[in-house]
């Protein structure tokens, strides 16, 4: 992962002259960046409450996995926002289990209602709550990582992208093999006709003023003359 050392320089603020590294935050990242924490500690919680009600060893492994993939994540984002410098160790890339296949198509299945007790908890619920966990937190590390004026916490977040995409897709995996997560498809036609719908792009962008003829210059310069004879008589 590339990062951006900032051990030990500063940095300005207008207002009230040099800043360090610590400090060198703005008030946009503080309080996204703040948010990614914040709903990280509440995923590493959720998926400890439900580790208790799995019953699946795939889904059981999968938790841990990724449970101590966040940990680890989460420390790594807690140390450079603290210090506003490179943290002690590098951002990995995570690494899902499943294949990539998927199962196309709707199977019949019964409609989905709020629980009534703890006892109707499964594994179906469960990894639903860990595939949107994954999806916010993807979602959250980008918003915080554009509006990041700190590079290394910029980078840390960017490279943590990712890793949520990741995890996100090995459960949406475990899901679909499961009939818990379906995916329907367009009719062949439709979807063809889709795919067929843009061209590449060719060529580089012209340069400066080279799609203007000469009339329109000429055009150009004679409107921009007689509004500044109007605005001398004015």
């Amino acid at each position: 992962m590339m990062q951006n050392n900032q051990q030990g320089h500063m940095h300005q603020n207008m207002h009230t002259g040099m800043i360090p590294a610590q400090m060198n935050h703005g008030g946009h990242e503080i309080l996204d960046v703040q948010e990614v924490l914040s709903a990280t500690v509440g995923t590493m919680d959720q998926y400890l409450l439900l580790r208790q009600y799995a019953k699946d060893p795939e889904l059981i492994d999968m938790m841990i996995r990724q449970y101590q993939f966040m940990q680890e994540e989460y420390n790594i984002t807690l140390e450079c926002f603290r210090t506003g410098q490179d943290p002690s160790m590098h951002t990995k890339k995570y690494k899902m289990k499943q294949d990539n296949d998927f199962t196309y198509g709707l199977k019949q299945s019964q409609p989905k209602k709020p629980m009534q007790s703890l006892s109707e908890i499964s594994d179906e619920f469960i990894s639903g709550c860990m595939l949107g966990a994954a999806k916010a937190s993807a979602t959250m590390k980008t918003m915080a990582a554009l509006e990041s004026t700190n590079p290394v916490v910029r980078r840390v977040l960017a490279d943590s992208v990712p890793n949520c995409i990741e995890m996100a897709y090995e459960i949406s995996i475990y899901q679909n093999k499961h009939h818990y997560y379906q995916v329907p498809q367009l009719a062949q036609q439709d979807m063809t006709q889709m795919q067929n719908a843009y061209a590449p792009a060719q060529g580089e962008m012209p340069m400066a003023n080279m799609g203007m003829n000469n009339n329109n210059m000429n055009n150009m310069n004679m409107n921009m003359s007689a509004m500044n004879t109007d605005n001398r008589n004015h």
